[in-house]
This record gives C-alpha cells, structure tokens and sequence, in this order.
C-alpha cells in the first residue's frame, strides 16, 4: 500500500533535480568517494601561511560535505560545506572545472552533499579557500534544510528531528562528541585503576538492584514475561563472588517512569564494583573521577550548570542525612523516636506519607527530600541512609538502624548512589523479605527476592564498596547542558501529532 504524502513547491523541485541527474547518468544518491582531507587537518595546517605561498604551493585536497551556503555571479562562485568538523569555503569556476561541472555546481541546492577536489588558496579578505579543479556530486538532499538563521526553533522537534539539529546547530554536534570523549576518560580511569569492563544481561526475569518501576516485555519461545533491568548491581556483584574483584560496566538502563529535563526513561547508568573497598574507598574513587575528566577532557574545574556555580575542586563536603536535616529544620532524628512521634512530626510539617512509608526510616529520607535536597548545590558525600531505604547496603556498625551508604549531591540534584555492600546472605534474604512486605502495602518500586544472589552470596562475597553514576547526568554537568536530551541523541519522546 502506497503511503500518500503532500510535497511542498521545493520539495517537488527538488525531486525533479533528482530525475534530470538521472538522466545525466548521475546517480542522485551517490557512491565512494575517498575523501583525502578534513576542514579541521585544513585549517590546523594552512591557516597560517600566506596568500602567495598558498598560490606558489598549491598543496591539493579532496574535501567532502553538505552544502550550507552559495554564492554565484556568472562563471564563478563560492560555496560553504560541512564536514563533521564545520564548514569550508569552495571556490569553483567554469574555467577550472569545466561546464557539465560548472552546471552541476549551478543546479545545486542547498543541504546537497558534494565531493571537491582542489587546492588549498586564501581569498583577498585571507579567508582560507578550497579552489575547485574537480565538482563531484553525491547526494541530492529531496528535503531543504531549514532557514540558515533560524534552524529548528521548535526544541521538541530539534530532539525529535536529531539530524537536522546536528547539522544546523553547532553546539548540538560538540555536546555529541563531547560524551564519548567523556566515557572514554571513564574507562581510561577505571582502567588504570585495575577493573575489567563487562556486560550483564539487559532482560531479567527479577526487578533488583534499585527502587524503580520497571519496563515489561515478553520472551515468546519461553512464553515469559521479562524486565528490562532497572540496575546492574546484582550480577556485577556474583562477578565479585566469582573473584573478579574490581568490575565495572557503562550500560544502558530503563525505569518506567517519568520524562522531565532531568530525567530520561532509557538511561546509561555505570556501576562499579571494589573487593575489599568500603564507602570512603567509593568517595575517593568518584572524587577523583569527576576531577579527572574535569582537567583532562574539558579542562577546567568550575561549571555553570542549572543556574548555579559549580567548583570541582575537592575536598568534597561530608555531611550525614541526619545532620543536614537537623541543619535545616532542628529536628534531631539520631535520637530515638517512635513512629507515632515521627508520624507527628510529618503532620506538623505537611508532609503526606503513604502506608509503605511509615516506618522511621522512610520518614526520615521523606524530610530530607522536601527540606536538604535542592539545597545541596556544591558537591556534597551524602551520606548514613535509614536502612528501610537500602535494601542492599551494610549496616552501620555503631548504628544498625542506618546504613553506611551515600549519595553524591551537586547542584540540588543526586549524582551518584554508593555502598558499603552487604554482602552477609542472613541479613540480605531479611532485607528482601522488607521488601516483599513494602510491595504488599502499595511500593512498585520494591525489590523482588533473588534467590540465586542469595546462594551467591552463600559462596562468600569478599567485603566490598560499590558506585553507580548516572552517565547522563555526568554529561549534563560537564558540558553545562539544562536538559537531558541535549546530551542523549535519541531521547524518549512523544509520538507526532
């Protein structure tokens, strides 16, 4: 069934550029082309020579890109291509290529992709030039790119319609090559420091490893219903029982949950496990992290980042759940309290819990999340969580009712979450069987009970520290980006109208 579809004027036009190249014998869509140069080798390499020694050298070039300006008077002309790492000027003559060539150029439109070869020249003005001696075309671009001024103004559709947005918006193509640089100074990092990268399993049949709702899908063969993994956590650590010892893996993720600048439903998530670390083991690991890829790939220290002035330079602030909560309001949950008392407290202070949530734990993080959060704009080691809300971290060893766990706060928002890893299987199988009782009363986001981590964990886990970052985020801090989307190239979005 043919798909119907309304052409505009330009469109129609183009289309019918597409058939007389056709005829021509010209193949509108293009073969190889061996590209023997880059406007970036170009100008590294020729930008500081005179006009004369240009002239005199007459170095040659084979240059690809699309079209993004044209200037035409007569028999010659000028042009602006974009290769991947920005535009180069062309200037092309009838004299120089020829006239089938020089009628090819004339027929051009903008958003084409075209094959140049020539030699490298400077123009009066000094602008560094490419001046054609060969007009190769490539690819007939059936679609006009949108006004050179105003790009895509319509921010749902510059995520939506990723291509264009790459090739009229400049920072959209350094925000994109700005985070495999990124991650690859993650892995030099992790590298150097002695782990080994792996892969665990994306569908599982549990949800573990983190408090969230899961996506669902269906294996056929099998007949059985599958999640796409909330975390990674579980199988990295049967990696530490299997004596792995230092692990780590940049994957992605997915929670079934909601969009908003900050938050992306598939996300990558990096989490890294230590033998033999603990918490202060995963401060100075991502403390030194952050710093790293702050000198070696952006190279500086202090960021402007969702509206607040970010310094990376440590040492980073230190502060219990307990104490930031006493600092803000004056309440003092390190003392004993019952849950009536804290019941109380949350009525008085307008705080609504759900059945899951009365316990004092919850109540706890419950006023941490509405008082201490947002305001933790410097990076800040979080850290002492109620154990309610850490179904997989050691006790604390002078406090059983917290946990030694953190999380890492910059700008008002958590950028990564690390444990002292429980790694006693008595204790885990209680705090799963926690979890189970806080599904029955209405959390979708409780842990389901894995009981072949628990037969792991039997075998012994060596004691452990763990960290998970969000890489996004990580990205949206680096390049000082206000929306998730600007660092994930195909992020969630709506379906069109």
């Amino acid at each position: 069934m043919a798909v119907e579809r309304n052409f505009t004027e330009q469109e129609l036009v183009r289309r019918e550029k597409a058939n007389e190249l056709k005829k021509m014998g010209i193949d509108p869509f293009g073969h190889r082309f061996n590209v023997t140069s880059n406007s970036k080798d170009i100008y590294e390499k020729y930008e500081s020579y005179d006009k004369e020694q240009l002239e005199e050298e007459k170095n040659e070039v084979i240059v690809a890109g699309r079209i993004m300006s044209k200037r035409r008077s007569g028999k010659a002309g000028f042009m602006d291509i974009q290769d991947r790492y920005g535009n180069i000027q062309i200037y092309i003559s009838i004299n120089d290529v020829g006239e089938n060539e020089y009628e090819l150029y004339k027929s051009c439109d903008i958003g084409d992709i075209v094959g140049i070869n020539g030699w490298i020249c400077k123009t009066n003005t000094g602008a560094l030039t490419i001046h054609a001696t060969k007009y190769t075309h490539l690819v007939k671009a059936l679609r006009p790119l949108p006004e050179k001024f105003h790009g895509l103004t319509d921010i749902e559709e510059r995520y939506r319609r990723r291509y264009v947005d790459l090739i009229m918006n400049e920072n959209a193509k350094k925000l994109a090559v700005m985070r495999p640089k990124i991650i690859r100074c993650i892995q030099n990092f992790m590298d150097k420091r002695g782990f080994v990268e792996v892969e665990t399993p994306i569908l599982t049949t549990l949800l573990s490893g983190a408090a969230a709702r899961p996506f669902v899908t269906h294996h056929n063969t099998q007949d059985l219903d599958m999640y796409l993994r909330i975390a990674l956590e579980l199988p990295l650590k049967r990696l530490l029982v299997g004596g792995m010892e230092a692990v780590y893996e940049i994957g992605r993720t997915f929670r079934n949950e909601g969009m908003d600048p900050k938050h992306n439903p598939e996300f990558t998530l990096m989490e890294a496990y230590l033998a033999y670390s603990d918490l202060e083991g995963m401060m100075e690991l991502t403390e030194n992290m952050y710093q790293t890829i702050a000198k070696e790939v952006v190279g500086k220290m202090i960021y402007n980042w969702d509206g607040n002035e970010i310094n990376l330079e440590g040492p980073w602030k230190r502060i219990s759940m307990t104490d930031a909560i006493k600092e803000v309001t004056g309440i003092d949950f390190k003392k004993e309290m019952s849950i009536e008392e804290a019941l109380k407290l949350c009525e008085e202070h307008h705080i609504p819990v759900e059945e899951h949530q009365k316990s004092l734990g919850h109540i706890i993080n419950l006023f941490f999340e509405k008082y201490v959060e947002e305001t933790l704009i410097q990076p800040t080691f979080l850290y002492g969580h109620p154990i309610e809300i850490s179904p997989l971290t050691k006790k604390n060893p002078e406090d059983p009712r917290f946990v030694d766990r953190f999380e890492l706060f910059i700008g008002g928002k958590e950028f990564a979450n690390a444990y002292t890893e429980l790694n006693d299987p008595i204790d885990q199988l209680e705090r799963f069987e926690e979890q189970l009782k806080e599904k029955d009363l209405g959390n979708e986001e409780a842990n389901d009970i894995d009981m072949d981590f628990i037969e792991a964990l039997e075998y012994g886990m060596p004691p452990a520290g763990g960290v998970g970052y969000g890489i996004d985020r990580l990205c949206m801090l680096f390049t000082e980006s206000d929306s998730i989307r600007d660092v994930i190239l195909f992020p969630t979005m709506k379906p069109r109208d």
